[in-house]
């Protein structure tokens, strides 16, 4: 028996999925199959095996060590894994032991900018057959078993800002390299500012239609191509899907985009805002909603002519508010996040909500009767691990169902509402999390700490530079 089969991984529609696999590697004469996983930060990390050998592998599983789940974004190991525990207090994770990735054959695709090649994403596992604990992917399942339970399934929208630069120098010298090396210089491919207009737009037609081209290739349920404001700034939009498909999906494009982009001279970037002169923050605005798992319905919708959002999404709203301190540890998990959190800059500074408005961190979209109702959450920034950011929304929405949280009234001038602020920094919705009973009870206490962890870890590395503003500031003063 194989490993999948030994420990009972796969269900009906998997083991279907898998032969479906095997008979496009065949039938496609696929060189190569990438196994993938989304990492702590939600980046994808994994192998390549042999065409003829992947699908043995993907039941079989393919080792990798379990150091991966040790690293801070510098790839920096910052847990000590050749202790009694591997710093983690598991011997599963000493000595940089193995796990297993197991693929989902549901989300096998071939690669349309590689050629005969296969991809496909893999869920952690120990050798006993039991998941990794730290894998994000099966955290989120859990939390959308919780959810389950409670009678609903998770829709969620996905509207993504990025840039995309004109790569001028990768930086390959071999002094450039290091943990991290130096990044790539670049020239903008907009000068920016005039959002939406076709003439900017037409300017990026060219990489735009690259993108298109393969992330609809990949099955991805692109919606809408957009120009931002800023210099060189995009945005895409995709339709709702249910579960984990939008956070697989997410993990997908960012990778998909930033390979995409490089193999055409190109530099793509998900960090929330680039230090390029005049470039301006990017967001990711995650539209929600709950599914009735009976009835199928939109349970955000009303019934009642009176009221824009129905009981239910009241509840959701106020469990999303009440935990907004602590979730944006992993809305907004850099330190880079939290440049972006500016009063008047159509970016959230506080937790309220509104109607239908910008400047709110929950904006309240439809009306009574409309199936599309939803909320757009506006904290978070494309750097997310999705998996970690949508699960911290339906951990607090259901806080929010369960403690039948109001949201107060909806406000209308948000940068003037008196309402708790947003975290400053990332040390300070560390600190939130660590404190908030609702995460530390969804996400396992183990979690938490092993998470804050890592990101303590890449606080601790910048705050040991010396910045070019410190240079500038007191180099001569003193």
């Amino acid at each position: 028996m194989s490993f999948v089969d030994r420990h009972g991984l796969w269900s009906a529609a998997q083991v279907e999925a898998a032969t479906e696999a095997e008979h496009r590697i065949r039938a496609e004469e696929l060189e190569v199959v990438r196994l993938s996983f989304a990492d702590q930060h939600g980046v994808l990390r994994g192998k390549s095996v042999v065409g003829a050998d992947a699908l043995s592998v993907m039941r079989g599983g393919c080792a990798i060590t379990t150091t991966l789940l040790a690293k801070d974004t510098a790839h920096r190991t910052v847990f000590p894994v050749f202790t009694a525990g591997g710093g983690f207090g598991m011997r599963e994770m000493e000595g940089a032991a193995d796990a297993l990735m197991v693929a989902d054959p549901t989300t096998f695709r071939i690669l349309p900018w590689a050629p005969k090649t296969g991809w496909v994403l893999c869920d952690l596992h120990f050798a006993d057959g039991r998941p990794v604990p730290f894998s994000t992917r099966h955290l989120y399942r859990k939390v959308l078993g919780q959810l389950a339970t409670a009678g609903y399934d998770f829709m969620a929208g996905l509207e993504v800002e990025f840039h995309v630069f004109k790569l001028l120098d990768p930086r390959l010298r071999p002094s450039d390299s290091g943990q991290p090396g130096e990044p790539p210089e670049v020239a903008l491919l907009t000068q920016g500012y005039q959002y939406l207009t076709e003439q900017r737009y037409d300017q990026l037609d060219p990489v735009f239609d690259i993108l298109r081209r393969d992330v609809m290739a990949l099955g991805l349920k692109l919606r809408s191509i957009e120009l931002e404001y800023g210099p060189s700034q995009c945005e895409l939009t995709f339709h709702p899907g249910l579960g984990l498909e939008p956070a697989d999906a997410m993990v997908l494009l960012r990778s998909a985009v930033k390979q995409v982009a490089r193999r055409h001279g190109y530099h793509a970037s998900f960090m929330c805002r680039p230090r390029i002169p005049n470039v301006m923050s990017s967001g990711w605005h995650l539209h929600q909603s709950l599914r009735d798992h009976r009835t199928g319905a939109n349970a955000f919708m009303s019934q009642d002519e009176s009221r824009d959002l129905s009981p239910v999404a009241m509840q959701w709203l106020g469990g999303l508010l009440a935990h907004a301190r602590a979730a944006t540890a992993f809305t907004t998990p850099t330190l880079n996040g939290y440049k972006r959190y500016r009063p008047y800059s159509l970016a959230p500074d506080r937790a309220i909500w509104g109607r239908d408005n910008r400047g709110v961190m929950l904006r309240a979209l439809g009306a009574a009767g409309d199936p599309a109702t939803r909320l757009e959450n506006r904290v978070g920034e494309p750097a997310a691990n999705p998996y970690l950011y949508m699960a911290s929304q339906v951990l607090a929405g259901l806080d929010g169902l369960k403690r039948k949280l109001d949201p107060g009234p909806s406000a209308d001038t948000p940068y003037e509402a008196q309402a708790e602020p947003l975290p400053r920094s990332l040390g300070e919705a560390l600190a939130a999390l660590r404190a908030d009973a609702c995460f530390r009870d969804g996400l396992g206490a183990g979690f938490v700490d092993y998470f804050a962890r890592i990101k303590d870890a890449e606080i601790a590395r910048f705050q040991a530079e010396v910045t070019e503003w410190e240079q500038r500031e007191y180099f001569d003063l003193f």
